[in-house]
C-alpha cells in the first residue's frame, strides 16, 4: 500500500532550502515512494462537517535552484490521507487555531495528524515547560509589573519574553540596576494587560541554547547547540547564533526522560525541547526545526526516525 501524506506548511517557495526541516521530511517521504499532497493553510475548509483541502501533488528534489514541483490544484476530502503533517510556522494566532479544528475533523475520521491538533492548541511553547518545574530555572508568568520587579530584584539578572514569540523576537535581558526595567515591563505586558514569562538568566547560554529533537517521546541522540556570537547574547539561529552539533549529556537525557512521556501521551510526535545549561526553558511543538543541522553534523537521518515512528500510529488509526 502506498502511503498518502499531506503536508500543511508555509508557501514552499519561501522556505530556506539549506535549512528547512519540513523539506527534509518530504525528501524522506518521497524516497520511500509515498504520495505527497501539499496544502497551505488557506487551502483547508469544512463543508457540512467534513474536512477538505485544495491539494496539489508535490514532488521535491535536492536542487537548490528548483527544489519543488507542484501539480494542478484539486479538491479532495482529507479522510483519504494516511498521515497529515501540520508544519505551519507560527504565529500561533486565531487562524492557526481554526486550522487545528479542521484538522481535528480529519483526525476523527481516522487520519493520523502530526502533531495532534488538540495538543497543538493546549501546549503553549513557553508555558508547557512549566509542567516540569523540577527541570526549569526560576520562572514567573504574570502581567503584573510589580511582581516582575520583585522577581527581578530577587534574581538580579532575568530574561523576559512574550508567550507567543519565536526566534528570539522581543526577548529582553534585564540586569541589576538596569534603568529600562519599567519600560520593558510596560512594553511586553502592554501596560499590564498581557501575560509574559520571566526566567532567571542562565550564564551557561554562552555555551549554547541546546535544541533536542524528540520523536514519540524519545530524544534524537545528537542535539544542536545554538551558540551566541559576540554581538548578541541570544541563542537563536535567526539572530546569528552559530549551530554546533554534539551528543546529549547525561543530564540532557534526564530532562528528556521527564518530558518524553508527556509528549507521547498528548500525541506530540515531533517536538523540540530547549535546554540552557542544566535547565529546560521551552518546548517547541508547532513546527520544530534543527533536522538539517543535526543530520549534517552527526551523519544521521532524523526524518527517517520520525517517519518510522509515525507509521505504527497510522496503522492503529486505520484498523
Amino acid at each position: 500500500m502506498t502511503i498518502h501524506l499531506g503536508v500543511v506548511m508555509d508557501p514552499i517557495q519561501s522556505v530556506q532550502y539549506k535549512k528547512d526541516s519540513t523539506l527534509a521530511m518530504l525528501w524522506e517521504a518521497q524516497a520511500r515512494g509515498w504520495k505527497i499532497s501539499y496544502f497551505e493553510q488557506r487551502d483547508l475548509f469544512l463543508r457540512d462537517g467534513l474536512p477538505y483541502g485544495d491539494a496539489r501533488d508535490l514532488r521535491v528534489s535536492r536542487d537548490p535552484d528548483n527544489w519543488f514541483e507542484l501539480g494542478t490544484k484539486q479538491c479532495i476530502p482529507l479522510d483519504g490521507f494516511d498521515i497529515i503533517l501540520m508544519r505551519k510556522d507560527p504565529p500561533f494566532d486565531e487562524e492557526y487555531i481554526y486550522t487545528t479544528y479542521i484538522l481535528e475533523h480529519a483526525e476523527r475520521q481516522g487520519v493520523l495528524v502530526a502533531n495532534r491538533p488538540q495538543a497543538l492548541r493546549d501546549s503553549n511553547e513557553k508555558l508547557f515547560a512549566t509542567y516540569f518545574p523540577q527541570c526549569c530555572p526560576a520562572t514567573l508568568v504574570t502581567r503584573s509589573s510589580e511582581k516582575l520587579r520583585t522577581f527581578w530584584e530577587e534574581h538580579r539578572d532575568i530574561v523576559c519574553k512574550p508567550l507567543n514569540s519565536m526566534g528570539g523576537v522581543s526577548v529582553f535581558r534585564l540586569r541589576d540596576s538596569d534603568v529600562n526595567a519599567n519600560v520593558i515591563f510596560e512594553t511586553l505586558t502592554h501596560n499590564q494587560t498581557s501575560y509574559i514569562m520571566a526566567q532567571r538568566f542562565i550564564p551557561e547560554i554562552k555555551s549554547g541554547d541546546k535544541r533536542i529533537l524528540m520523536i514519540d517521546g524519545n530524544p534524537v541522540p545528537y542535539l544542536l547547540a545554538r551558540v551566541p556570537q559576540a554581538n548578541d547574547w541570544r541563542g537563536n539561529l535567526a539572530v546569528g547564533a552559530k549551530g554546533v552539533v554534539q551528543p546529549l549529556s547525561e543530564h540532557d537525557r534526564w530532562i528528556c526522560a521527564q518530558v518524553g512521556p508527556a509528549l507521547r501521551v498528548r500525541g506530540l510526535y515531533f517536538a523540540g525541547i530547549d535546554i540552557i545549561g542544566d535547565y529546560l526553558t521551552e518546548i517547541n511543538v508547532t513546527s520544530p526545526t534543527g533536522i538539517r543541522e543535526i543530520d549534517d553534523g552527526a551523519g544521521v537521518n532524523v526524518s527517517a526516525m520520525l517517519l518510522d515512528a509515525l507509521v505504527p500510529y497510522m496503522k492503529k488509526t486505520r484498523v
